[in-house]
Order: C-alpha cells, then sequence, then structure tokens
C-alpha cells in the first residue's frame, strides 16, 4: 500500500505501446488555450519562460506543469493538461525548462533531470503573489522525474504545496537510458539526439571555448551526449554520475506529501527499475499506478483528453481543500 488499481481501459486500437505514444506526440492537437508567457530570473543569473493560463473565476489553486525532454508548455500533453484543470478552476504555469522556450538559455548549462532548484524558484515566485494557498506539481517524463526528485529531497517545502503527479517517468535515469538504447526505440532516441544535438551547436557558438565542433561531431547516442554535455555543463563526472544522482527513486522513501506516480507498462521508455513497487508500499505518501496500457505519455481517451488528465483531477480534489 498505497499500490493503485487503474481503471484505464483504452479502445483496442490504441493499446499497442507504439501506437499510443506517436499518437500522444504527433497526432493529438490542442487548440484554444491562451497562455500569457512570464519571464523569471533566477538566482545563478539564467531566466524561466513560464506561460500561465488560467481559470474562469478568481481561484487560490494553480498546478505547475512540467515538460518532458525537448518538450515545452506548447505540447499537447501540456496544453490539454492545463485546459483540464483550467476549466475545473485551478490557475496553471507551465514551466518552459531552460532552453525550451524558443529562446536560448543564457548559460552555458541547460535543462536537466535533476535541476530541482529551477523548480524551487518557481514555487518561491508562485509563493511570492501572495495569491495561491493550494500547489500543486504535475510532470511528464524528465519533467516526472524532477517532480518526484523535487518532492523527496531534503528540504523546506512549504505548506501550500498539497500533492503531485509524476507520469510516464524514468525514475531510474540509468535503466532508462538502456531501455531508450534497445533497438526498439532507435527512431525514439533518434528524434531526441537530433533535437538534442541541433541545440548542442547553438551551444557551441555561444561558448566555443567549452565544447569542440569535433566533440559534438562524436556523439553518436543520448549517453554521448550526457557524456560529452549534460553531466560536463552540470557540474558531474560523466553520464552514469549524473543518473546516479539525478534519478528520483532515491528520494521516493522520503516523500512527505501525497504524490502519485503512474506508468504504464507498456512504456518502451522505461526499464523494470522504473516502477518502484517496493518503494510504494513502504511510503503511505507515495501512489503508483501502473496501467497495463498508455505507451509513453499517452494514455489516449475519445474527445481529445486523457485517462491521466481526467486521473490527476481526481487525486488533486482530494487535496483541494486541505
Amino acid at each position: 500500500m498505497p499500490l493503485v488499481t487503474d481503471r484505464y481501459n483504452p479502445p483496442i486500437w490504441i493499446r499497442n505501446g507504439h501506437i499510443a505514444t506517436i499518437y500522444a506526440g504527433i497526432v493529438r492537437k490542442v487548440s484554444g488555450l491562451l497562455q500569457k508567457r512570464e519571464r523569471i530570473n533566477l538566482p545563478d543569473h539564467d531566466f524561466l519562460d513560464l506561460d500561465w493560463s488560467y481559470a474562469e473565476t478568481p481561484t487560490t489553486h494553480v498546478v505547475i506543469l512540467i515538460h518532458g525532454l525537448e518538450g515545452s508548455a506548447q505540447r499537447a500533453y501540456i496544453a490539454g493538461a492545463a485546459q483540464c484543470f483550467n476549466q475545473k478552476k485551478y490557475d496553471v504555469c507551465a514551466i518552459n525548462l531552460r532552453g525550451c522556450s524558443g529562446t536560448m538559455n543564457t548559460l552555458y548549462r541547460s535543462y536537466h533531470s535533476g535541476a530541482t532548484e529551477d523548480i524551487e524558484a518557481v514555487v518561491q515566485h508562485i509563493l511570492a503573489q501572495d495569491r495561491y494557498t493550494h500547489i500543486f506539481i504535475q510532470g511528464y517524463s524528465l519533467g516526472g522525474n524532477l517532480t518526484l526528485k523535487y518532492m523527496g529531497e531534503n528540504r523546506e517545502r512549504p505548506s501550500q504545496i498539497k500533492a503531485a503527479i509524476a507520469v510516464s517517468t524514468p525514475c531510474d535515469l540509468l535503466s532508462s537510458c538502456v531501455a531508450l538504447h534497445q533497438p526498439k526505440n532507435f527512431l525514439y532516441a533518434q528524434r531526441f539526439k537530433k533535437h538534442l544535438i541541433a541545440k548542442l551547436w547553438l551551444k557551441q557558438q555561444q561558448f566555443p571555448n567549452k565544447i569542440s565542433p569535433n566533440t559534438i561531431q562524436q556523439i553518436k547516442t543520448l549517453k554521448d551526449f550526457d557524456d560529452s554535455y549534460t553531466s560536463i555543463a552540470n557540474g558531474f563526472k560523466d553520464a552514469l554520475d549524473y543518473y546516479a544522482q539525478s534519478s528520483s527513486k532515491q528520494f521516493l522513501d522520503t516523500i512527505d506529501r501525497p504524490s502519485l506516480l503512474i506508468n504504464a507498462l507498456n512504456d518502451s521508455f522505461l526499464g523494470p527499475e522504473c516502477y518502484p513497487f517496493e518503494a510504494a508500499k513502504k511510503n503511505s505518501n507515495l501512489f503508483l499506478e501502473t496501467p497495463k496500457y498508455g505507451g509513453h505519455v499517452g494514455f489516449y481517451l475519445p474527445q481529445n483528453t486523457t485517462y491521466t488528465e481526467k486521473r490527476s483531477l481526481k487525486f488533486f480534489a482530494e487535496f483541494a481543500e486541505v
């Protein structure tokens, strides 16, 4: 306990994990969401761009949404969730992680799976507005790892943070890295690498003394990318050190607020270590739900919505008046 029995039963045509993943990532479109951008300065003199959307009437409840690898606040899974929350009287602050808003960030470093200091900066920015009594956090994939790590770290979390949700989360980064390098995920890995390398070339132009063109040209895999850039730029020894220090799995035992992890069993991005059954049995604040279907950030439902959007509303509602 608390292992959660899922109720997700999608149509037969989208039960295949790859179809669910591709539909959600490429086919699904969300329109009509009005977002207002705000730029905040960070303690290290970098910045984050936040995209706000609002409920029709004033509210004291806000959800922080965090996207995944090479995502943004405009991705369908973020926009769909934002619309869903807005309709149920939550304001939404959708974070564009460093370098993901369409404008390159200032520093050589960028976002990564363990950079919870940026989540803390957003939380403090929201608290400074003295407007919200209830703060909820929901992250997807890389953003899910950030969410769980933040919720379990040895830090003072304000009482306004009531609950969190992580969706399709590689809580063991090495396990996910191994999974992504398998042949069945070749096209996904190549797509991620293509976008990451394109940004790295821009970084090379900004900081020609930090990384050489030859180093970039030698990057063949996602792990190579983390060895050559992510780890070094963020103060880790290498990719394995980065994975070890940044994986949220080691923080699950100390999560002290209700937190729901939803990882589909047919998510090809996740290795066996990304399903922390024992941790959920030990920690009464960690709820683990492992639907048979859903793929990676998929969870299709008719009428252009998802199971995780509906499930999030239900979970957060349990703590909305805490």
